[in-house]
């Protein structure tokens, strides 16, 4: 088990890596106590059985210069092969601002190719590769050195099957001409929009009942000082200020450290120094915001308007479409999109794309009349009106 602790064998592999079709690669990091992911391995395949056709890059090594990396991932030529690659690609564009292109996410795959939903890698890794995965060291500190051989094997694991996983879902997706759905629905992971979250933004993350714009203002103010100041400390948004503690002081509106400390749910830390006086600030700024510029909710379809039968039928629909496709529904079209549909929405996700060949255009005839369904044995199929 090859382990690279220094940049030039970090070149070395990496320069062989420019001669291959795709590369697979994983990480290993830690998150629980900063903002910004620790990152503590790189995991790195290109096709071949040979030993050291799979590395793991130790990136807590003092000096070591991912750029190497970084140019594979700007290489039009290498596919770049992750499992889930939400996380990774976050760490990989903090650190670098580069995103890898062009990209194969085998989770997003397996979902068009009939595993199901948000399939687990070590399912891929059973029905694909016939392998079982050691989930021994699934949880351990990767922070830790030295390295223990059952993590080095763990951590390598998560790119050698995924080689096979690869080569087997892309084989199949040019067999059905489904490559280009995939390429769709990793759009949105290959924009940097994804990843640059605006501070201004980071209250609509917070679960609220109240619609009140005023207090809408103060969450936001409170949610952008605490994005701000985690960021700029690199410690979790919790360890400034939890959310029900955040909506507790939208609510009680306190403009001095005496009435702050009445709090009830504030931690320890937020009582004092930088934090207590940040969310001081916060307040006084959420309760200067102008009427007209105050926030509001993102409104849904309102349920009064959804016809709750025309719903269901759409929900049978997408049933039927997934089925018969071998999509998984929920890749298709959400809860929400039915709901939003049956209430007259028009602009939704489901209506464009691969989706709309699968699912949109049927769902709009049902929509307007133009179709029903009907029971056949087990099966349900369309019928014209």
């Amino acid at each position: 088990m090859k382990t690279i602790t220094t940049s030039l064998e970090l070149k070395n592999f990496c320069d062989r890596a420019v001669d291959e079709k795709y590369i697979t690669i994983d990480t290993e990091f830690l998150r629980e106590r900063t903002y910004f992911s620790k990152l503590c391995l790189v995991q790195l395949a290109i096709p071949g059985d040979q030993k050291d056709n799979a590395v793991i890059v130790d990136t807590l090594v003092d000096n070591l210069d991912l750029a190497p990396l970084y140019k594979i991932f700007q290489d039009p030529n290498i596919v770049k092969v992750f499992h889930a690659a939400r996380q990774d690609l976050e760490i990989f564009y903090f650190d670098s601002g580069i995103l890898p292109y062009p990209l194969f996410d085998t989770q997003v795959a397996a979902m068009v190719c009939g595993f199901g939903d948000q399939v687990a890698y070590e399912t891929l890794v059973r029905q694909i590769s016939k392998q079982t995965l050691d989930k021994s060291s699934r949880f351990t500190d990767w922070s830790r050195r030295p390295l223990t051989d059952e993590q080095k094997k763990y951590a390598l694991a998560d790119v050698t099957h995924l080689r096979v996983i690869y080569e087997f879902l892309s084989e199949q997706l040019i067999k059905s001409g489904r490559l280009k759905w995939v390429d769709e629905e990793l759009k949105n992971l290959l924009s940097p929009k994804t990843y640059d979250v605006d501070p201004k933004n980071s209250w609509r993350r917070i679960k609220m009942k109240s619609n009140s714009r005023r207090f809408l203002g103060l969450v936001a103010s409170l949610a952008e000082f605490r994005e701000q100041f985690a960021k700029s400390k690199n410690i979790p948004r919790n360890r400034v200020i939890k959310d029900d503690a955040l909506l507790e002081l939208a609510s009680n509106k306190p403009t001095n450290l005496d009435e702050l400390l009445r709090s009830r749910l504030l931690l320890r830390e937020a009582r004092k120094g930088e934090i207590a006086s940040g969310l001081l600030l916060a307040i006084k700024k959420g309760l200067e915001i102008p009427d007209l510029e105050l926030p509001e909710k993102l409104q849904k379809s309102e349920k009064k308007n959804v016809n709750s039968a025309l719903s269901e039928l759409l929900r049978v629909l997408l049933k039927s479409c997934s089925e018969n496709t071998g999509v998984a529904s929920k890749l298709i079209a959400s809860a929400s999109d039915l709901d939003a549909l049956a209430a007259g929405d028009r602009n939704i996700e489901a209506l464009h794309g691969w989706r709309f060949e699968v699912f949109g255009k049927s769902a709009l005839q049902l929509c307007d009349g133009k179709i029903g369904l009907a029971v056949n044995g087990v099966k349900i199929k369309t019928f014209n009106l």
